[in-house]
């Protein structure tokens, strides 16, 4: 019974400080999904990754706020609908409600099926940005889930690798723990500059941090 209700007062702490959020009301008035959008504008805003006519992929992208983010980001009117300037391919393993100009392809990335038709979608061109906002089920057990996060972002650092144009950059989720220096360490033997960021957006309480790669090493 303690646990129900400690899972109530829980439950109940989240629900009020979502409803009071000012980045879940933001969204809700600008028409984003998800408050997600405003991390990685943050990002981009300070970084200037995202610029007219790139090519970018949207790693665990539903329910599509990173990718109407983008989708502004290349309108030349900064629009939601009508010209886009550039090419953006999303893809997760849930379902995602269709944004105009996104190419979206749903399957398990982990899968060489799934990642088959990614590489098959680029058509061979180099990528500009790579962002990953993936994130496993957690199961609660620190060495289980630090496995399973690092799991992920080693294939979108080796998506990165294959793809990215040499200037190009990854911008990819992960949580501090014990699966965090060695993500650390493997974007600094993956790219010239390395800088972890922390968004005003991502709650304060949130393990969750971002890494930013720009410049493959050769």
């Amino acid at each position: 019974m303690k646990v129900q209700t400690k899972s109530k007062k829980v439950n109940k702490a989240w629900l009020n400080d979502h409803v009071n959020d000012p980045y879940v009301r933001q969204a809700q008035a600008e028409g984003y999904r998800a408050r997600a959008a405003y991390k990685l504008k943050e990002i981009d805003e300070a970084l200037g990754l995202i610029r007219p006519g790139a090519t970018v992929v949207d790693l665990g992208s539903s329910p599509g706020a990173w990718s109407q983010y983008l989708r502004r980001r290349l309108s030349p009117q900064g629009a939601a609908v009508g010209e886009l300037d550039g090419t953006i391919i999303a893809l997760d393993l849930l379902s995602m409600e269709p944004i105009e100009g996104v190419a979206f392809i749903q399957g398990d990335f982990r899968e060489d099926e799934v990642l088959a038709r990614l590489e098959a979608a680029v058509h061979g061109r180099p990528v500009d940005v790579v962002v990953s906002d993936m994130a496993p089920n957690l199961s609660g057990i620190s060495a289980t889930d630090a496995a399973r996060i690092e799991g992920l972002v080693e294939l979108a650092v080796d998506f990165a690798r294959a793809h990215l144009r040499p200037e190009g950059a990854l911008v990819a989720k992960v949580f501090h723990g014990g699966g965090y220096e060695p993500l650390v360490k493997l974007f600094r033997s993956t790219f010239r500059t390395v800088k972890p960021f922390k968004p005003k957006a991502s709650r304060d309480r949130s393990s969750e941090t971002f890494l930013v790669g720009i410049g493959l090493k050769p």
